[in-house]
């Protein structure tokens, strides 16, 4: 295996890692308003991410900065043909931590009924938009022979790729519902996993069609095996919700996302992202990658630094692993 193979792996498992973690902290985000009935269970939710929100981001700046350093060409095609719609994604990323941070600076009743609203649509809008932005990768865009997106914006909101973007509200937001019900106490807990149940059904039927239809264009055999693992670890999932088995469930739910990022990635590979005007043109792991003495340099930094981020992100979640419910939660703040 060449480097510049390594290298699109790895990238696949930063952003397998971003949507495990940050979906369900966008579920959450989701659920503020979905879930919670008053401003108390509201910070019950967001307090069950106030530890960890930030550093489920830290995947994000991984994988836009490995691909950046490993295939510049990929790169610089993808963040110019995707200006607006990842600079949307960025502007409710920096919007969205200010809410959290922010919130609860002030006591007034509008200034935390603001910054609550910013939470939802900040976490919403996100989750719909990566959605957008991959199925339009996997399914391919216009690319000319220079390697440049000469499409617009319209050409980005095709059925396919808007179908993806339901799929990952979807599913982040049952990833969120199952976590309620896994780190909260009492009446949300079950109102949680009432929720979850609804939004597991929509979400598996989103994410069926979705899934055979990349099957049917891009698929091969280890991708139908993965889309396989992604239906049945949801249907499984949405059965341990129902008999009251949060980890169980949660962990099954990441399962689900962890094999439908990697189905997309293997429909994908040795592309990183086709050309819909002609295949010759299309970016591949081979004419996007940097020069080999880069991709050397850059495995032995991530084989450094990448345990100590697993172990201290580990320990996080460890540290703040306990349930919590609104009898945890003063009356004034």
């Amino acid at each position: 295996m060449e480097l510049h193979d390594v290298w699109f792996v790895l990238i696949a498992v930063l952003w397998i890692g971003y949507f495990f973690l940050e979906g369900f902290d966008f579920g959450i985000g989701v659920l503020t308003k979905l879930l919670a009935r008053d401003r108390k269970e509201r910070r019950v939710l967001i307090n069950t991410i106030g530890p960890v929100w930030d550093g489920n981001e830290v995947w994000l700046l991984s994988a836009g900065g490995a691909t950046f350093a490993a295939f510049p060409e990929w790169y610089a095609t993808l963040f110019s043909g995707f200006y607006l719609p990842l600079l949307l994604i960025l502007f409710c990323l920096i919007v969205r931590g200010v809410a959290f941070e922010y919130r609860v600076k002030r006591t007034e009743d509008r200034w935390q009924t603001n910054w609550e609203h910013a939470i939802f649509w900040t976490s919403l809008l996100p989750a719909f938009l990566w959605g957008v932005a991959f199925g339009n990768i996997v399914r391919g865009v216009k690319i000319d022979a220079d390697m440049e997106y000469v499409g617009t914006l319209w050409d980005l909101l095709n059925p396919y790729s808007l179908l993806g973007g339901l799929v990952t509200l979807s599913l982040f937001t049952f990833h969120g519902a199952v976590f309620a019900g896994l780190k909260t106490l009492g009446d949300i807990r079950q109102r949680a996993r009432g929720l979850a149940l609804r939004l597991g059904v929509v979400t598996a039927v989103l994410a069926l069609v979705f899934l055979i239809w990349t099957q049917k264009d891009n698929g091969d055999g280890a991708s139908l095996v993965a889309m396989i693992v992604a239906v049945l670890s949801l249907v499984v999932a949405i059965g341990f919700t129902a008999a009251g088995r949060e980890g169980w469930a949660f962990g099954l739910s990441g399962v689900t996302i962890v094999a439908a990022v990697t189905m997309l990635f293997l429909t994908l590979f040795p592309n990183v992202m086709p050309s819909s005007l002609n295949d010759a043109w299309s970016l591949t792991v081979t004419n996007a990658s940097s020069t080999p003495y880069t991709l050397t340099i850059m495995t032995w930094c991530a084989g450094i630094a990448t345990p100590v981020v697993l172990l201290y992100q580990g320990w996080t979640y460890w540290v703040f692993r306990k349930r919590i419910g609104t009898q945890h939660i003063a009356d004034a703040h």
